[in-house]
Parts: C-alpha cells; sequence; structure tokens
C-alpha cells in the first residue's frame, strides 16, 4: 500500500510513521517506536501477516510521548499515566507549562498495551549553532559574565571554539539571574562539580545496557539516562528546598 493509500485507510506502516514523526524529532528510529510500544505506550494492530499497522492516533500518541520528552524530559511512567487516564475518559495528571498536545481521547487500550527543565533544542530536535554574540544578546548578560562562565567551567562550546547551541542559552540566562541576586559565577562551581558526578553516576548504572550492541538495548539505555536525570533532577530540588525549610 502506497503512503497516499495509507493515509486515506489510517494504516500506516512503522517505515510511514516514522517519516511522519522525522521531520519534528529527528533523532526517532524504528527501534525507539518499538521500544515504545513493548512498554505499552502505543497498542499498533497487526496484519495478518503480522506486520504492525499503526492508526492516525497512534502516530498522535507518540507525537504526544516525543514531545513530552523533548520538551519537559518527564519519565516513561509519568507520560503513561497521563495517556492512561485519558484512555479511561479521566481527568489527567497535570503536565509542567509547556507546547505539549494532548493525545486523542478517550481510548480503550486491551492488555499491556521527567521535573520540568529548560528546553535545549529547537523544536525541530536540532541543534542550533550559535555565535558568542548571539548567545550573549538571547541570553540577556554582559560578555564580562560569559567570560567568567567559561573561565569556571560552567559553559563551553558545543561546535568548535565559538560556537554555542541553546542549552548554553539556559545556562547564561539563570546564571544572569542568580548574578542578580549576588551569586557570580565563581560561587556556581559547585553546581558544576555536582551535575559532573551525578552524570559520573548515572554512566556508571547505564554502562551495561549501553555496551550491548542491539538497538532496543541503546533505545533502553536512552530511556535510563532520561529517567535517571529528571530524578536527579527532582532529588536534587527536594534537597534544597529541605534544608532551606529546615
Amino acid at each position: 500500500m502506497s503512503g497516499a493509500a495509507s493515509a486515506r485507510s489510517g494504516a500506516f506502516s512503522i517505515g510511514e510513521v516514522l517519516a511522519r514523526l522525522r521531520p519534528e524529532f529527528p533523532d526517532v528510529t524504528i527501534s525507539k517506536i518499538r521500544f515504545l510500544e513493548a512498554e505499552g505506550l502505543i497498542e499498533p494492530r497487526r496484519s495478518p501477516s503480522g506486520y504492525r499497522k499503526f492508526a492516525h492516533e497512534d502516530v498522535e500518541r507518540l507525537r504526544f510521548v516525543l514531545t513530552a520528552q523533548r520538551d519537559h524530559y518527564l519519565p516513561l511512567r509519568v507520560i503513561k499515566d497521563h495517556l492512561d487516564a485519558l484512555d479511561r475518559g479521566l481527568t489527567p495528571p497535570e503536565l509542567p507549562a509547556g507546547r505539549v498536545p494532548t493525545p486523542p481521547a478517550p481510548r480503550v487500550v486491551v492488555g499491556g498495551d521527567d521535573q520540568p527543565t529548560p528546553e535545549s533544542f529547537r523544536r525541530d530536535g536540532s541543534h542550533q549553532r550559535l555565535t558568542r554574540e548571539d548567545l550573549i544578546e538571547a541570553a540577556q548578560i554582559k560578555p564580562e559574565l560569559l567570560e567568567q562562565l567559561e573561565s569556571y567551567g560552567l559553559i563551553t562550546p558545543r561546535h568548535g571554539r565559538d560556537y554555542f547551541d541553546e542549552g548554553a542559552v539556559e545556562i547564561a540566562r539563570t546564571a544572569g539571574e542568580l548574578a542578580g541576586f549576588g551569586l557570580e559565577p565563581r560561587h556556581l562551581r559547585a553546581f558544576r562539580t555536582a551535575a559532573d558526578r551525578e552524570v559520573g553516576l548515572i554512566e556508571q548504572v547505564v554502562a551495561p545496557l549501553a555496551r550491548q550492541r542491539s538497538l532496543d538495548s541503546r533505545a533502553r539505555a536512552e530511556e535510563r539516562v532520561r529517567e535517571l536525570a529528571a530524578l536527579s533532577v527532582r532529588l536534587h530540588t527536594l534537597l534544597v528546598k529541605a534544608g532551606l525549610h529546615g
């Protein structure tokens, strides 16, 4: 069946689903879609010959999951809670503020089928290449502050010596806001040290899975990293709150 015929019938192959999602989510793969199916987030029907056939509704659910992950780093279990509530016709748990589309609902699913973070990527999922001047203008900081952030290792170029990505903009903007309270980059070195330690710990946990060569294992490793990162941010926030109010 051709792509046009599939669109009219509302039944897409996994390759056609990939083609529809790739413009908005360049990193999505067939392995990723299969992984999300295995985790119970979608349930495409099967043709008599055993091939997956995705409905429009399945594509929209995938778009919702991928957007929630990319824009909010939400763990899959949180996203699944939201979808399960919609499937039962209930009011879903509130998602962090952001541009997350609501999937079609309600939908009855039969049988088995991350704390908000600043956006570090464009809506199409690709990295931007920002010059030093671009970063300063976007973050609304002074050049001197950027120099200090670089000197203390809080910001490093991503695309060569003079280019940065949007993640650097968010860091610079946040550092600028903290500077308004008298916290200078030299005071923020502890955040960099703590982040490096967390990265090392997460890498240790995920290493056995990441070393496996199968595409499914890589997808699971990516999800494990995403979930551990979200939990790490949540724990950090809770510990700071407890310390301030204890």
